[in-house]
């Protein structure tokens, strides 16, 4: 995660007013990203803020989505179950590597899948409130080549308080 800090850094060096932006702006615009930069931002911006949430909604606690979260996940889904499935489907059609994620936009939930490191602040698909890293890298040592295994699994370790959280920023 701190390679794509630092490559970030270097892009953005020559470039103050880039530097003053957080994250989320500058890979909200990234057409307004100097061209000659644009793909370094868009790699390794995308790397650190989509690492940045991966770590931020996973805990070894046991949680629960708030009751806001829960019944827009019902109405939008139909059940929690059904939402995972749905997340977990979208992980394994990406076809390499990527991203799965629960993206809230205009007061519904949605799933998509976004490749390499992009995600969906970048095309304005939504605001991103969880995210599942389907690189090889985030699974591979322990469910070697069992996306599948790896994506049920990882159900476990969501920290539903900062996903709720997440939520109730991106639609207030």
């Amino acid at each position: 995660h701190q390679a794509y800090v630092d490559n970030l850094n270097r892009a953005v060096a020559d470039y103050p007013d880039l530097q003053a932006l957080s994250i989320e702006e500058m890979i909200s615009d990234l057409d307004a990203v100097p061209e000659e930069i644009r793909t370094a931002v868009r790699n390794n911006g995308g790397g650190h803020y989509n690492h940045t949430m991966f770590w931020e909604i996973m805990t070894p606690d046991t949680t629960e989505p708030s009751d806001e979260l829960a019944d827009a996940i019902a109405n939008d889904f139909g059940s929690l179950e059904e939402m995972q499935a749905a997340v977990a489907a979208a992980g394994l059609a990406r076809f390499g590597s990527g991203w799965s994620w629960l993206v809230a936009n205009e007061g519904t939930l949605s799933v998509l899948s976004t490749p390499n490191q992009d995600n969906p602040l970048m095309d304005g698909t939504g605001v991103p409130i969880l995210g599942i890293d389907v690189w090889e890298h985030a699974y591979y040592l322990q469910y070697q080549n069992r996306r599948a295994d790896y994506l049920a699994a990882w159900w476990d370790v969501v920290n539903w308080t900062a996903v709720s959280e997440r939520f109730a920023a991106a639609t207030t």
